[in-house]
């Protein structure tokens, strides 16, 4: 019994001088933790405080992708306020805030460290067509298309003072179309891609009557009716017709009807008959 009592007070004995230096473990632990995660912090203030970290001008970041706008107008876009710490931009929110921007349909930013700066992908929306809206006492109308502005070709509205009031000098495209954005902004990407491949260079889309889609070509003006897939086909009858005006005067025609592109007719001016060219 003697031997049982003394080899349990051992044991005991063993076990609170274990515990005891666990404990001490986990405190030097702790301490190192509190040491490191406070060095860390105290090492990221100071990096970000550092000069080499800081974006102090906008020629620290780069522009790739642009056509129609100068870098250093899409640098005039950026929510930055200088000098910036490259820790603490964001860059999908700088993405974000340019795609808002109506030139710019997409943007990629990202952030290097050393040097600190952005690189700045964008891709613009090139526009195709000049828009004007036939009627600006219209308030429909005015809400969303007053004035004069510019399509690409998706049909997206830019306005034209988002070249002209970051000074930006854009060649503007030969391409009108009038009427409401209503009627033709459903179709508008299929329109575009048939008339911008047509043989026959078309000037204007005049979309004011849905039944009758009028084309402004270098034949004269085009009375097509309602828009329909048959577009390719009557823009293919029409340029078998180019060497009407060596037959017929071109100021005795008033349109070309291709309403039915089977049997195509020119409307002649007043005083004048109906003509049925011949195609082939």
């Amino acid at each position: 019994m003697e031997s049982i009592a003394s080899v349990s007070q051992a044991q005991l004995t063993t076990r609170r001088k274990q515990l005891r230096r666990a404990r001490r473990i986990k405190s030097f632990q702790a301490i190192w933790r509190s040491l490191f995660v406070g060095g860390m912090a105290s090492g990221l203030v100071w990096a970000i405080t550092l000069p080499d970290w800081v974006i102090s001008n906008s020629e620290q970041i780069v522009v790739e992708g642009n056509h129609f706008l100068s870098a250093k107008s899409i640098r005039s876009l950026l929510p930055l306020s200088y000098p910036e710490s490259i820790l603490r931009v964001q860059p999908q929110a700088i993405a974000k805030s340019l795609e808002s921007q109506a030139p710019i349909a997409e943007a990629t930013v990202t952030r290097q460290l050393l040097p600190p700066g952005l690189t700045i992908k964008v891709k613009e929306r090139k526009p195709v067509a000049i828009a004007q809206a036939p009627n600006p006492a219209n308030t429909q109308v005015r809400s969303s298309t007053a004035g004069t502005g510019l399509l690409d070709a998706q049909g997206v509205w830019i306005p034209e003072n988002s070249y002209t009031k970051l000074e930006q000098k854009l060649e503007l495209p030969s391409l009108k179309v009038i009427g409401s954005s209503d009627q033709y902004l459903p179709y508008w990407s299929e329109v575009y891609q048939t008339v911008s491949h047509s043989p026959v260079k078309v000037f204007e889309i005049d979309w004011r009557n849905p039944a009758n889609l009028i084309l402004k070509t270098e034949l004269g003006n085009v009375h097509l009716g309602p828009y329909s897939s048959h577009l390719t086909e009557q823009l293919t009858v029409l340029d078998r017709m180019r060497e009407l005006p060596s037959h017929i005067q071109t100021g005795k025609i008033a349109y070309i009807n291709l309403q039915n592109p089977e049997f195509p007719a020119i409307q002649m001016t007043k005083g004048n008959d109906t003509a049925s060219p011949s195609t082939h």
